[in-house]
Parts: structure tokens; C-alpha cells; sequence
């Protein structure tokens, strides 16, 4: 099978996370190639995933540098929310921007190397928490705009990390935490900075969510890494190995990892 690579596409069924890997048009059922020999190998070509030319190096997992340069997607203030700048008409794509930034987010607890908080689209739930290796996920806020979470999280971030060690996270299954007391210790902590918060926006877009459950996700894995080795197809573009487990967008193999999503768009030659 020969196509673009783009993100494994994810669901969970009955608390486990199931894969699919897009390669061009069509798509590979990877739970079910759970311990068998799988083989790819880079062909060199790398199309951008937004205007579909050739480019010969991929930016922001996908992009040319023309796309990468023009299109709000790929602007900092996606990685930084709380840097976004629409309010000062420097918006890349303000159309884009009206429809992507300005609908619910979640700002939420996961557990994938240990705890941290983090945001997403209310329409990315589950898949933010299986993208990033969580075995347990807790929404504690819902809020009407990304920069509007991305305030929240910052102020979280003064107690918690933000960041998932991935490294640590593919290597075994993670401690389950009691994410409720750790909400509510949190929520007491961040008390008087997400009530300056409410002053400068409208009370009624930030929703505290007190009814939530802990989601708890399984993952499609037999035998975890002791040493975490990644695949570089730049520099070898052949990986091959026994499929031991998939957990956020790596592929654990017996003979290294790789993270499916630093290769989006790139030409693959696929056999299992």
C-alpha cells in the first residue's frame, strides 16, 4: 500500500482506544495487527496536507512553508491560546479563526505521565486524551472561547505541569490519580485568580463542571519499551519491526517507537 501518511484516526469503544492509520485514501486497522511484523518505508516525497504540494520539508506536522507562514492554524497562538490577537485585527484568517476559536472548550485533567491540564475543542473529546497517551481524563471547566481556556490553563499551570513527558508515557501505564480531589484542590488553589478571571469576561462563560466523571482509556498494548529509541525517516526512511502496542499517535515496536503524527504527509510504502 502506497500513500500519505496523515494522523491515526481514533475512537474509544468500551474504554479502549481503537486506531486507524490513514495512509492516502485508504485505512489500516492497527489494533488488529497487534503483534505482527509491520514494515515502511519513506519514498522521499512529502505532499502539504493543506494545499497538496510537493515540499521538501514538512512544518508544523504537514504544512509547506508558504501554508505554514499564511494560515491561522500554524500562528503561535494555537500552541498559546491566551496569546490569540483576533481582538486586535492581526487575526491570519479571521473566518477561520470565528469558527475554529470561538465555539466551547474544555479545560480538563489528564493523567498520560503523570497529571497536567490541558485544552480542547468540546467536538476533540475523547480524541485530545487519547492523542496524548491518557489513561484517565477529567473535564473540570467549560468555557465559550480558546483564548478564554488558554487563560484558564495558565493560571492552572502555576500548580500543575502542562506538559506530557512523552518518553515516560510510553513506558508503561501510568499511576491512576484520584483526579477528583485533585480538581477540587486545584479549584481552591485557582479560586482568586479565575474570579479576576470572570470579572474581565462574562461570569457565564466559564462554567465550572462539577457532574463529570473520570474517563478512564485503555490502551492497545502488549509489551511497553524499556528504552524509548524513535524512528527518524529523515535520516532512515525505512522502519520495520513487530507492531508491540499503539498508545497517543506512536507505534511501539519491537524495534523502536514512532510518532505517526511528526510525519503527516509524507509518502509511505506500507506492507503488514
Amino acid at each position: 500500500m502506497r500513500g500519505s501518511l496523515k494522523k491515526m484516526r481514533t475512537q474509544l469503544v468500551n474504554r479502549g482506544a481503537q486506531y486507524q492509520l490513514p495512509i492516502g485514501d485508504e485505512f489500516v486497522d492497527l489494533n488488529a495487527l497487534i503483534g505482527q511484523p509491520i514494515r515502511f518505508k519513506y519514498t522521499g516525497r512529502i505532499t502539504c496536507i493543506e494545499c497538496n504540494k510537493s515540499t521538501k520539508k514538512s512544518f508544523n506536522q504537514g504544512f509547506c512553508y508558504p501554508c505554514f507562514i499564511k494560515l491561522a492554524q500554524c500562528d503561535m497562538c494555537i500552541m498559546k491560546p491566551e496569546t490569540c490577537h483576533y481582538a486586535a485585527g492581526t487575526c491570519r484568517e479571521p473566518k477561520w479563526g470565528e469558527e475554529f476559536c470561538f465555539q466551547p472548550h474544555y479545560i480538563y485533567l489528564a493523567n498520560s505521565s503523570g497529571i497536567k491540564v490541558g485544552i480542547t475543542r468540546h467536538t476533540q473529546v475523547p480524541t485530545r486524551w487519547i492523542d496524548q497517551g491518557a489513561v484517565q481524563a477529567l473535564p473540570i471547566y467549560k468555557v465559550s472561547s480558546r483564548k478564554l481556556s488558554g487563560l484558564i490553563e495558565v493560571i492552572f499551570a502555576k500548580h500543575i505541569s502542562d506538559k506530557t513527558s512523552w518518553q515516560q508515557m510510553l513506558k508503561g501505564q501510568a499511576e491512576a490519580i484520584d483526579l477528583i480531589s485533585k480538581r477540587d484542590e486545584l479549584i481552591q488553589l485557582c479560586q482568586n485568580d479565575i474570579d479576576v478571571l470572570r470579572q474581565s469576561d462574562q461570569a457565564a462563560d466559564i462554567a465550572l463542571l462539577t457532574e463529570e466523571t473520570v474517563v478512564t482509556i485503555n490502551y492497545p498494548v502488549d509489551h511497553y519499551p524499556i528504552k524509548v529509541k524513535s524512528f527518524n525517516m529523515d535520516k532512515d526512511p525505512e522502519v520495520a519491526g513487530v507492531l508491540q502496542g499503539i498508545k497517543g499517535q506512536y507505534l511501539l515496536l519491537d524495534t523502536g517507537v514512532i510518532n505517526i503524527r511528526k510525519y503527516t504527509g509524507y509518502e509511505i510504502d506500507f506492507n503488514a
